[in-house]
């Protein structure tokens, strides 16, 4: 992580995306703007939390760990997300861990402003209000999507998810093999199934296996899939 120190950027961010009512005057001296590399944490799973955090630039990837140490990957969010806010209200450690899967950029504020001068903001309350709402908007969704919709378009799904992050054009996304696991879980089906779906992937020329590695590169021109037919071709290659 990286602190960036550009209250002119600030600013600017706040103007972008509608954010000077929500972070009134009084929170904006205690605003940072931060930065973070891909695969780099934003929280652990379990941590005490400090800070509120606005997801401005990048993808972030959510995911739990059982006491065994299994991991099982919930959603992946663009911006805005807001990271943080559970924890804030409840006042309790933070329940999943959030990772960038590409280069991201956050604002942050220490909770203690918050509680001291945004407790009593009916915008800022609103805001958060807005986006929790959104995130079990998202939940019913994807759960939705996993009964109505074949392995096929689910595993197409979670591979564009993952592989590539339009607003930041130098991300070249790639999955382990290891992860493959994760995703099977994700969208609700066996490791065994979806290595047949993989190969069928591959037999159809939308997927090439390659030998010397073992990284899953999705090409940038998959859009995605539609009710089960393809939209366009998925380019992706077995590295």
């Amino acid at each position: 992580m990286q602190e960036l120190l550009d209250v002119d950027q600030i600013e600017g961010i706040l103007e972008e995306h509608g954010l000077q009512q929500i972070f009134i005057d009084t929170l904006r001296p205690y605003l940072g703007l931060y930065s973070f590399e891909q695969g780099e944490l934003v929280c652990s799973q379990g941590e005490s939390p400090e800070y509120l955090y606005v997801l401005i630039k990048g993808k972030i990837k959510i995911f739990t760990t059982s006491p065994e140490g299994r991991t099982l990957i919930l959603s992946f969010r663009t911006p805005l997300e807001i990271i943080g806010d559970i924890e804030y209200i409840q006042q309790q450690d933070i329940i999943n861990t959030v990772e960038a899967v590409s280069p991201a950029l956050f604002l942050g504020i220490h909770y203690r402003w918050l509680k001291k001068y945004a407790d009593n903001h009916a915008p800022f309350l609103k805001f958060m209000l807005g986006i929790i709402t959104e995130k079990f908007y998202a939940n019913s969704h994807s759960a939705n999507f996993n009964l109505m919709y074949p392995v096929e378009v689910r595993l197409a799904s979670y591979l564009l998810s993952v592989s590539f992050d339009e607003s930041v054009a130098e991300f070249n996304g790639q999955l382990s093999t290891e992860e493959l696991t994760d995703a099977a879980n994700l969208i609700g089906t066996s490791y065994r199934h979806m290595n047949r779906v993989l190969r069928k992937f591959c037999e159809e020329k939308f997927l090439q296996r390659k030998r010397d590695s073992s990284r899953l590169l999705i090409g940038r021109a998959c859009k995605g899939w539609q009710a089960g037919i393809y939209t366009s071709s998925l380019l992706a290659y077995f590295f």
